[in-house]
């Protein structure tokens, strides 16, 4: 979460804003929004710089102009019919290349991940010109830089049953678990149920309110198996985050050791 790298805007050159928003959180809401763009092509750029360059800055241009629609019926109330570019999105972001950048990355397709985030509304007369500036940063300094909206780990559920339930009672078991956790089979006429996949479940412990049911069913979880969920934001997918976290931890194991190494022994 915090330090795998990644692209965000950072600096927000405002030439014209004459929305309702004001320039600051203009700013904010632009940083925010997840920029597809491969941190490892690009280098951290230098404490002062005020000038970005090629390899260090990704640059991108918003603007847009609200007008109305001479075509729009006179009845109508309907912002998407009575205007045109009345709502900013981010699709509306582009991409400028910066110094060689076209050369330098030919099949590049730097844009935000989503097309639809709104940044703003406007109304006829208004518009918005702003030049943005991305650079390379970590969540730990900000978090617009996490390439993660949610990570987290949990042990494996382990269901026992731990005598056959059927019937009626297979039915209400089934009930008391998530969807796909518990399964109910036909066998010589009788429906018994099974576990098809205790990794669905929710750990809700509904099983013990039930008393014909509670002595039926043993709920644990394996000690060495863990689920570890990565939800992307979309800059990078997770697998890739989950192995440059990786790279990241053992460079930081590696530095301690070679600390130790250098630290004199009495």
């Amino acid at each position: 979460l915090p330090e795998v790298p990644t692209m965000a805007v950072e600096k927000v050159f405002v030439y014209n804003n004459t929305s309702i928003v004001q320039d600051e959180i203009l700013a904010h809401r632009l940083g925010l929004i997840p920029i597809r763009a491969d941190p490892r092509l690009f280098e951290y750029r230098n404490q002062g710089d005020e000038e970005g360059t090629e390899i260090d800055t990704l640059q991108f241009q918003l603007k847009i102009k609200c007008s109305r629609n001479p075509q729009a019926a006179k009845e109508s109330s309907d912002p998407n019919e009575l205007y045109f570019n009345h709502k900013v999105y981010s699709k509306h972001m582009t991409w400028v290349p910066l110094g060689n950048q076209t050369d330098l990355f030919p099949d590049a397709d730097f844009r935000p991940v989503h097309d639809d985030i709104l940044i703003a509304l406007l109304r006829p007369g208004q518009e918005i010109d702003v030049l943005m500036h991305c650079v390379k940063g970590i969540g730990k300094d900000h978090a617009k830089f996490s390439p993660v909206a949610t990570a987290s780990y949990r042990l494996l559920p382990e269901i026992t049953l731990l005598q056959p339930v059927e019937d009626e009672a297979a039915e209400k078991l089934q009930k008391c678990f998530s969807p796909g956790v518990i399964e109910i089979q036909n066998i010589k006429g009788k429906k018994v149920a099974r576990v098809a996949n205790a990794r669905l479940d929710t750990f809700s412990r509904e099983v013990f309110r039930h008393e014909g049911l509670k002595n039926l069913v043993r709920l644990a979880r394996v000690r060495n198996h863990y689920i570890f969920s990565v939800e992307s934001t979309g800059i990078l997918p997770p697998d890739v985050l989950v192995s440059e976290a990786i790279k990241i931890l053992m460079g930081k194991c590696q530095r301690f050791l070679n600390e130790l190494d250098s630290v004199p022994m009495e």
